[in-house]
């Protein structure tokens, strides 16, 4: 019988905890039998959750109990050193020691990422660890490397994102060869501020990925390139424009469908389609965003996900774990000078 991945899940991150974490736990256990699950937080409520669910098999359920709770605007170090008791830390403690493989959390970006590199520590060689996130785009999905945790980042730290992120949608989503662009402001390689430009002959040199060139933020969402390189500050500013623009779009087409007697009959013909175009642009269905390069796995989903999310991202630490991922990096990983 294979091992079982365990997963720990921050039960009380997030803006729906301990409901929403909870229902996406017995969710994946239902779906997967790889799966066994620490849930960290408030054993009481977490228990009377679980209450819910009386087709789960509680045998692959461990609750550790944690009395604090580390807020999202909490200085992240200061929260990290002085909650030891919260449910992220205890999380992240018991990746540290091996108890688990992975952990999952809606809770904190700034603790788990401070977490994730001081409690866990990186994987020897890599300089910075990055956020690395799943986007939808026309032809599937693409990877931005990096969406939030380097917002001053260096050539070199830009090298190594391309080399993680080719690892990544290599074993994760199998693309063999997995195109890599970094963001630009125009195709010429003259093009592009002071990190752009040190950057890009430095990616050219790389061996073992595939580098494309500039990428310019208009041609992301048509999914011509799979790893997508930038510092976090850029990427993070890519990432809120994706959802908001998608929003926006959304509520002006569903305000057009309202509009009249002609347009509500319309929008009854066309909504299946409308729901299944809608479905492959919900990037909720692609898990959490993992924290890459360090030596156990660290995944954040949104602060406001739903069941559905936290049920696709423990499924995502599952192949993340089985597919070796950090092994790879390790072996596979080019430090630049």
């Amino acid at each position: 019988m294979a091992e079982m991945i365990k997963v720990v899940v921050d039960a009380m991150g997030g803006d729906h905890a301990p409901a929403e974490p909870v229902k996406g736990a017995c969710a994946a256990l239902k779906e997967r039998n790889d799966v066994s699950l620490i849930l960290t937080g408030d054993q009481e409520k977490i228990e009377a959750e679980l209450a819910k669910y009386p087709d789960v098999p509680r045998d692959r359920i461990r609750i550790v109990h944690t009395t604090e709770v580390i807020e999202t605007a909490e200085p992240p170090v200061n929260a990290i050193r002085k909650k030891k008791n919260s449910s992220i830390v205890v999380g992240l403690n018991l990746v540290k020691n091996g108890e688990a493989d992975a952990i999952v959390s809606s809770g904190s970006t700034g603790a788990l990422l401070v977490g994730g590199t001081v409690l866990i520590g990186r994987i020897k060689g890599v300089e910075r660890a990055p956020i690395a996130v799943l986007i939808p785009t026309v032809k599937g999905v693409s990877l931005l490397i990096d969406g939030g945790a380097n917002v001053d980042a260096r050539p070199s730290h830009l090298v190594q994102f391309a080399q993680m992120g080719s690892i990544y949608m290599e074993n994760i989503l199998g693309i063999k060869s997995p195109k890599v662009g970094i963001v630009n402001n125009g195709a010429e390689e003259d093009k592009g501020n002071a990190l752009v430009k040190e950057t890009f002959p430095l990616l050219k040199e790389t061996e073992g990925i595939n580098f494309t060139g500039s990428v310019e933020a208009r041609e992301i969402p048509f999914g011509e390139t799979d790893v997508i390189v930038c510092d976090a500050f850029v990427g993070n500013a890519i990432l809120k424009l994706y959802e908001g623009t998608a929003a926006a779009l959304l509520s002006i087409v569903k305000k057009s469908m309202m509009s009249s007697l002609r347009s509500k009959i319309g929008a009854l013909l066309v909504k299946p389609a409308l729901k299944s175009a809608l479905k492959d642009f919900d990037a909720s269905q692609y898990g959490g965003a993992p924290l890459l390069g360090i030596k156990g796995l660290v995944v954040k989903t949104h602060g406001s996900a739903k069941a559905i999310e936290f049920q696709h991202a423990i499924g995502q630490c599952a192949d993340f774990t089985a597919s070796k991922i950090q092994e790879k990096i390790a072996e596979r990983l080019v430090v630049s000078e």
